[in-house]
């Protein structure tokens, strides 16, 4: 309903779209932000829990941390491509 309102409000929806494209790439922003700091946070708390681990702990915590930063950089490269297209 209110989507069908605004969108007969607009008749150019390339404003609409650079408009949804930054609020796309700052929630994946947001989101990359947030996920790392969990996994750092949890990362501090199994190393105080298990010292003995640390190495693998690290292992597990940088590779989680990238994936996480792969999936936000496609997100703010597929937001920049519907602002530039």
């Amino acid at each position: 309903m209110l989507l069908s309102v605004v969108l007969d409000v607009v008749g150019d929806f390339s404003s609409v779209a650079k408009l949804g494209a930054a609020i796309g790439a700052g929630l994946a922003a947001i989101g990359a932000g947030i996920g790392v700091g969990r996994i750092g946070g949890s990362a501090m708390e199994a190393i105080a829990r298990q010292p003995e681990s640390v190495g693998d702990i690290q292992t597990n915590m940088i590779v989680s941390a990238a994936l996480i930063e792969g999936v936000a950089l496609f997100a703010v490269v597929v937001c920049a491509l519907v602002v530039f297209q």
